[in-house]
């Protein structure tokens, strides 16, 4: 459930500072998040309710705020409140600071500071064995090529931070097999530690339907050394999900994907044991836990305001 937070946190820093409270806190502001105990590695959902003798109720206040780095976009409530989802990084310590600035329609801006309790994850570890020439160190063109692919999938994050919202209601599996590699282990190839997970394995047969998460624009499309053919796919806001190691990609770069329809079919390119589906996640730089957003319930967010908005190839 959401809990309140500010209030919380402010009188915990009273009790520990007497006389003091944190900069820029005022009567009747609250922050709340969900899950209640966010943990590393996972999205949440923030809402922010401003000081009602200021906003009568209504969207009277512009909301800013970031976590992690990142500049959330936070959308008017009908009841007055503001909500945005945020991404905290599988590196988070035991709190995430959240600085967050409310600008009312008379006045200065009031800077809130708040601490949100992160929860500590456990992250497995696995051994793969996979063919040698995905462990050798790379040769100059091979690196040349490796960089070019992480610089263009890195450009779709940062595009996506400008996206208005595309996707709408709770995100949805893009497979149907079960997780056999979990987000966050830390994965031996070969005898030797080379990289922690960054998303989920989904297993599958060769030729599997997969489908998108959620409503969006098909950011990028590619052939990747270590990802074998992937597909991007922009749901805006920062949010993306990618979908890595296909047989077949059934999508364009500049398509417009609605919730559940097919982008690809399971299979086995790039850096595998077997054939199944890679399946990230991100929110601006950070990744998380593509499980994360399915267990978040996101039905408070309306139809996009934008639902033509597309990706210019």
């Amino acid at each position: 459930m959401l809990i309140p937070t500010l209030t919380a946190v402010v009188a915990m820093m009273a009790m520990a500072m007497p006389g003091g409270s944190p900069a820029g806190q005022t009567p009747g502001t609250d922050v709340w998040w969900y899950p209640e105990q966010p943990r590393q590695g996972i999205l949440l959902r923030l809402v922010v309710t401003p000081d009602t003798a200021r906003t009568s109720g209504t969207a009277e206040a512009v909301v800013e705020g970031s976590l992690a780095g990142q500049a959330l976009h936070f959308e008017p409530l009908a009841d007055g409140r503001y909500q945005a989802v945020a991404a905290v990084p599988v590196s988070a310590r035991e709190t995430i600071p959240f600085p967050l600035t409310i600008t009312y329609a008379e006045g200065e801006p009031e800077h809130h500071f708040v601490r949100i309790p992160v929860a500590r994850a456990a992250f497995p570890m696995e051994r793969l064995r996979v063919a040698r020439q995905f462990v050798e160190e790379p040769d100059s063109a091979l690196r040349v090529r490796i960089e070019a692919e992480r610089e263009a999938t890195r450009e779709v994050h940062r595009r996506s931070l400008g996206t208005p919202r595309l996707w709408q209601g709770d995100f949805a599996r893009p497979a149907v097999g079960p997780i056999t590699s979990a987000f966050g282990t830390e994965r031996v190839f070969n005898g030797d530690v080379q990289s922690r997970h960054w998303g989920v394995d989904l297993d599958g047969e060769q030729g599997d339907p997969v489908v998108a998460a959620n409503r969006g624009v098909v950011a990028l499309v590619g052939d990747f050394y270590y990802s074998g053919n992937v597909v991007y796919v922009d749901h805006g806001e920062g949010l993306v999900t990618a979908y890595l190691h296909m047989s077949e990609v059934l999508v364009a770069r500049g398509d417009t994907v609605e919730t559940g329809q097919p982008v690809g079919k399971i299979g086995a390119t790039g850096r595998v044991t077997g054939p199944h589906l890679h399946w990230l996640t991100r929110f601006g730089r950070v990744s998380v836990d593509p499980m994360s957003v399915l267990e978040l319930d996101l039905s408070m967010f309306g139809a996009p305001a934008h639902p033509d908005t597309t990706v210019a190839p």
